[in-house]
């Protein structure tokens, strides 16, 4: 926009700098796009670094119960716990966990029983569950490997999956019967 000055500056030309309604709106329209093409792409980056964080965590709970184990010369086992002072049998794993020193063999926190330690819930929208054989405990023998109450040798996988975004990033702990714990990643149908 051009503005003629009068008297003594006359001649000059004064511009005056400015956008537009239309020029802001533009502007306003094309960052909505790149918002839009952006966002979906970092909400997967950070389910899957939730995925990897609560699956490296339970991976390291059952390595230390294994470890603990065979230092202590004993039995040792982790369970479903969502209070965290008793094993649970509903619900899955996301809801926290406990360890302790199972002296009597029977899968449960009695009182004269040492809690090791409390692991709390999982963050929301994780969900973690075990088949069978790993449903409810792992129960690690002094030897360390993993024996179920009856005795008989106790494997199995759990499996971790995003409830916001289901079949995507899902981890999977797989426990072979000598106690061993491993992570492998999952495929869409395991969480279903």
């Amino acid at each position: 926009m051009r503005q003629s000055v009068s008297g003594r500056n006359a001649g000059l030309l004064i511009y005056q700098a400015g956008y537009t309604l239309v020029e802001l709106l533009v502007v306003m329209a094309l960052g909505t796009i790149l918002l839009s093409i952006a966002v979906p792409p970092m909400t997967e980056m950070l389910n899957t670094q939730r995925s990897n964080a609560a699956s490296s965590t339970f991976l390291a709970s059952l390595n230390l119960a294994r470890v603990e184990a065979i230092k202590r010369n004993a039995r040792v086992v982790v369970c479903k716990s969502a209070a965290g002072l008793s094993c649970e049998l509903t619900g899955g794993w996301d809801q926290g966990r406990i360890m302790f020193h199972d002296a009597n063999n029977n899968a449960a926190l009695d009182a004269d029983e040492q809690l090791i330690e409390r692991f709390g819930a999982m963050p929301e929208g994780l969900s973690l569950t075990g088949n069978t054989q790993v449903a409810n405990y792992v129960s690690y023998s002094a030897s360390g490997s993993a024996k179920l109450m009856s005795g008989a040798f106790q494997a199995g996988t759990f499996t971790l999956c995003v409830a916001a975004v289901p079949g995507a990033n899902v981890q999977q702990i797989v426990l072979s019967s000598t106690g061993r714990a491993r992570s492998k990643k999952g495929v869409a149908t395991d969480c279903q």
